[in-house]
């Protein structure tokens, strides 16, 4: 038999999929796989039960229904400040996943370079390789997650295709400031680089902090794709609907990619989530201080436990740090958590480029009373899990 591809010999499963898998088989309270246990809002699951009896069950317009493109396109005309057309400028995909692989498909030659700033989700490094690329990795540097402007520089000297974005990011909860995105789009501009952002927490950032969508940026809107989703925004994070916004060239070349990969994204889930794209200012509001409180209460649970831990500016995760308890393996520890303590997470290292291990990631999108769960089985973890 003849070799498999020699692209994903070194592929793993996910390691935050494989920590929801361990979570079930131990009746871990699961806050490693990011997503919510409460109920998406009542406007989309009204029309959700509507669209089950209409006639929206074959296949949609393959880069996405076009009231939804429409629908997008307002919205994301509002909050990005920019001129969207629903015809020229989006492509609807299966997830924000869906939404990446597309856009680094349709940018990267085999051969081509890609800067990648670490800690990164996981997604990005095989979505470069996948494409036949090489991943540059860009340290973020803890606690503040900041980057080194001459080690980015050095990444950009070696001519990248394309720089990932990932803002507010997953992992580490870093809001980009804007003199940072502003830098990142001088190198962009100075060595002619696309940059390709996801931006799928971009309405869970928590006061002082404020988002900032690069292709607003001066000279940016022409080399950017961005990459997003509905999943986070509306919990749904099952239906899988993601989207690109792009300059019109950009945005062609993806509806040829998108259709080979997956023809399009589900037609009954498109219709029924177009009433939360007309929701006001006062949603996004609510959903801001609903996960301002997930997050303080969690937090406050970790001070009163003694644990150490990273403050998100944005997205709704947080990396514990387990250094103290003295192991080497930190997938040794999220199992040994999940069997002794009963709570599930994933390994900070499947997040960094570098030798991390010591960081684990665990998010709050839940119900208070889950949340509550979580932190009383927590409360033993000094005595179930001892320092080596």
């Amino acid at each position: 038999m003849q070799k498999l591809s020699q692209r994903t010999s070194e592929f793993t499963d996910s390691v935050i999929r494989r920590m929801t898998r361990i979570s079930n088989q131990y009746g871990a309270v699961n806050l490693s796989q990011g997503f919510p246990d409460f109920d998406p809002p009542k406007a989309i699951l009204d029309r959700l039960a509507e669209v089950s009896r209409e006639d929206f069950h074959q296949y949609s317009t393959t880069w996405g229904a076009q009231n939804l493109r429409e629908a997008l396109a307002a919205k994301q005309t509002r909050y990005m400040g920019l001129p969207i057309d629903p015809n020229e400028n989006i492509v609807v995909t299966c997830g924000s996943t869906e939404a990446m692989m597309a856009a680094m498909m349709t940018v990267a030659n085999p051969g081509d370079k890609v800067v990648i700033f670490s800690p990164f989700y996981e997604n990005y490094g095989a979505d470069t390789i996948l494409s036949g690329a090489e991943p540059i990795y860009v340290p973020l540097t803890p606690p503040s997650f900041s980057f080194d402007p001459e080690v980015l520089e050095d990444a950009f000297r070696q001519r990248p295709k394309a720089l990932v974005l990932c803002n507010p990011s997953n992992p580490s909860g870093k809001v980009f400031t804007h003199q940072e995105l502003e830098f990142i789009a001088y190198l962009a501009a100075k060595y002619d680089a696309y940059v390709i952002t996801d931006e799928v927490y971009e309405h869970i950032v928590y006061e002082p902090y404020e988002h900032v969508y690069f292709a607003s940026l001066p000279g940016m809107w022409e080399r950017t794709i961005s990459c997003s989703s509905l999943s986070k925004t509306f919990s749904i994070t099952g239906w899988r609907l993601g989207y690109t916004i792009a300059p019109p060239e950009i945005t062609d070349r993806i509806k040829k990619v998108h259709d080979f990969l997956t023809v399009g994204a589900a037609a009954p889930l498109q219709e029924a989530v177009i009433p939360g794209l007309k929701f006001g200012l006062e949603y996004y509001e609510q959903l801001r201080q609903d996960y301002t409180h997930r997050r303080d209460l969690f937090v406050n649970g970790l001070d009163r436990i003694g644990l150490g831990y990273t403050f998100p500016q944005g997205a709704y995760y947080i990396l514990l740090d387990i250094g103290e308890f003295g192991y080497d393996s930190d997938l040794e520890f999220c199992e040994t958590l999940a069997r002794d303590v009963g709570v599930g997470a994933v390994p900070g290292s499947s997040f960094f480029r570098e030798p991390v291990n010591h960081l684990i990631r665990l998010h709050f999108a839940k119900k208070d009373d889950t949340l509550y769960e979580a932190l009383n089985r927590m409360e033993s973890i000094y005595k179930k899990i001892p320092k080596r």
